[in-house]
């Protein structure tokens, strides 16, 4: 039997565990439900639970009974705090927290990934290791996995996000950055205040703001090669209190999104150089307090093939896709062990983090059959790698 025709039988069983997971949501660090829920499952099915020092998410391996390599499959199980208005039946139970991001998808996947696996565990030539991550959206859960000691013996790490501006049966798959690095920033001018009709007398930071805002977006045009890529959004400004005094401070805020390390080293730098020099322009001083986030998630080349030629076998349709803007702590995993981030099509109504996101549940024996088969594929190729080299 096929990975896909055994996913397809499980397909009931993963809807109703994506579905009980939607109607519970529950934030970054809070995912006490989802941690017990998963659990259940897992020991219901005789599925392995690993003793890792962890408040929140769960480790859990199949096979080892052969010995061999190790690899990994991670799912992130937490919510947003966004007020749903999908009008599911199944919509979020709790106010203003909602799986906008399809999490519960993933999750509901990648258990369907273990159950499948471990009813072939007799036949693995090594172990799989499933990684269910909290606090995802906080940038800080894998993190939390790498410290606890979970990724000690993994020789690949494997991870999706849901697309869904792509449709059912399609994978995006591509070597190299496929998301962002996420930095936020938060930039204090200072000023002196003063009455609004005698602006003289005082040091405008509004204006100042303004002058650095402009020049921060010349960073990008002419410091960054057409070549590369990189966005600066300054998305708030705060400054006074009333209408006929000039402030004494203002202070914005945004994000920068880059790909490649040396351009986020270098933007960063450029950054603080204009912030810097523009304030002095102005006879003043601002400063700048950055919240770096996850680095780019950048894909390895070999497991790229390897799980496009999976993918292939497995009758999906494979694209390769545009890299995203947007963050994820998936790139921390990459930064310890080679591996692969992929998009799995989810022909969704919206985007992420919109109050109507959704899935077609249809991805969901998809999801589960493509990772049991890059697991089973991954570990293959690592033991003959091994062999070749003793």
């Amino acid at each position: 039997m096929s990975q896909l025709t055994a996913a397809k039988q499980l397909t009931g069983q993963l809807v109703a565990i994506r579905r009980h997971l939607h109607e519970n949501p529950e934030l970054s660090h809070e995912e006490y439900e989802t941690t017990a829920y998963i659990r259940q499952i897992l020991t219901e099915a005789g599925i392995s639970i690993a003793d890792y020092p962890l408040e929140t998410g769960v480790i859990a391996e199949v096979g080892g009974l052969n010995g061999g390599p190790v690899v990994a499959v991670r799912a992130d199980i937490d919510a947003l705090p966004i007020q749903e208005e999908t009008g599911l039946p199944f919509a979020s139970r709790t106010p203003g927290k909602m799986h906008a991001c399809g999490h519960d998808f993933h999750t509901a996947a990648v258990l369907g990934t273990a159950l499948l696996l471990k009813g072939k565990e007799q036949e693995l030539q090594g172990t799989v290791r499933f990684i269910f991550q909290p606090a995802e959206e906080k940038a800080k859960g894998a993190g939390k996995i790498i410290a606890s000691g979970a990724l000690e013996g993994v020789r690949a790490v494997f991870g999706m996000h849901n697309k869904p501006d792509l449709p059912v049966g399609t994978i995006g798959i591509k070597s190299g950055p496929i998301m962002a690095a996420a930095d936020g920033f938060i930039v204090e001018v200072e000023g002196l205040g003063t009455h609004a009709a005698v602006p003289e007398a005082g040091i405008d930071p509004i204006v100042i703001s303004a002058h650095i805002i402009t020049a921060l977006q010349s960073i990008v045009s002419r410091n960054v090669s057409a070549l590369d890529s990189a966005v600066i959004s300054v998305t708030r400004l705060n400054s006074g209190t009333a209408w006929n005094v000039i402030a004494d401070k203002a202070v914005f805020d945004g994000t920068l999104r880059t790909f490649d390390d040396q351009v986020r080293t270098k933007v960063i730098a450029r950054f603080e150089q204009v912030v810097a020099g523009v304030a002095a322009a102005f006879d003043t001083k601002a400063r700048v307090n950055w919240l770096k986030g996850p680095p780019a998630v950048v894909n390895d080349p070999k497991w790229a093939e390897a799980a496009r030629q999976t993918a292939e076998a497995a009758g999906l349709t494979v694209v390769s896709p545009a890299p995203s803007p947007a963050g994820e702590d998936f790139a921390f995993y990459l930064k310890e062990v080679p591996g692969l981030f992929v998009f799995l099509g989810t022909s969704g109504p919206q985007e992420w983090h919109h109050p109507a996101f959704d899935v077609n549940e249809e991805a969901l024996p998809l999801g589960a059959s493509f990772f049991a088969a890059l697991a089973v594929d991954a570990i293959n190729k690592l033991a003959d790698e091994q062999g070749v080299t003793e």
